[in-house]
């Protein structure tokens, strides 16, 4: 198309305006497919939100650094975007009132293990999550203050089971509400 229109608009190669549309086209279809493994968000992807206040968890003889999700915008994304989460790291989602709680994994890249915490911090019930899943994972207990992400089968390494206490945690009423 260019070629033909070239004599009667004195294109040349870098001024038409074909090429550059497909270069681009090109770009944002191998942006859109390659994002997630070189550690960028494809299109349409949650993007992921800065690194929140930490609270240090003890539950038993293990330790987790967790970020501290409290406010709805927080709890919305969580770890959504995020490409890697170490062992002995997490995110703690607190609610100001006792519920039943389902999370799901839109936007998540990494396998994750959530636990179910009641307001005494007594862990009810551990899940495992698949990356992008998004079927919740609902809690089977409706006395929930407290969910507490961390990396896939890290409950498990650590020897953390439902029934154990968790210490550390911020009061539910720091929580904005629902």
């Amino acid at each position: 198309m260019c070629t033909a229109l070239r004599s009667q608009l004195a294109l040349t190669p870098m001024n038409c305006p074909l090429p550059r549309v497909l270069t681009a086209f090109l770009l944002i279809t191998a942006f859109q497919f390659t994002g997630p493994f070189l550690g960028a968000p494809a299109l349409g992807r949650t993007p992921a939100q800065q690194v929140l206040p930490q609270v240090t968890l003890r539950i038993g003889s293990a330790t987790v650094k967790a970020e501290v999700a409290d406010e709805i915008d927080e709890r919305t994304i969580g770890l959504m975007g995020r490409t890697q989460l170490k062992d002995g790291e997490g995110m703690l989602f607190v609610f100001r009132n006792p519920q039943r709680l389902g999370f799901w994994m839109r936007d998540t890249l990494i396998p994750l293990s959530i636990a179910y915490l009641d307001g005494a911090g007594i862990i009810r019930e551990i899940h495992d999550l698949k990356p992008l899943d998004e079927t919740a994972a609902e809690s089977t207990f409706s006395d929930l203050v407290y969910a507490l992400e961390v990396p896939q089968g890290w409950f498990g390494r650590s020897k953390i089971l439902p029934g154990d206490k968790v210490l550390g945690l911020p009061a539910p009423s720091t929580a904005q509400p629902e």
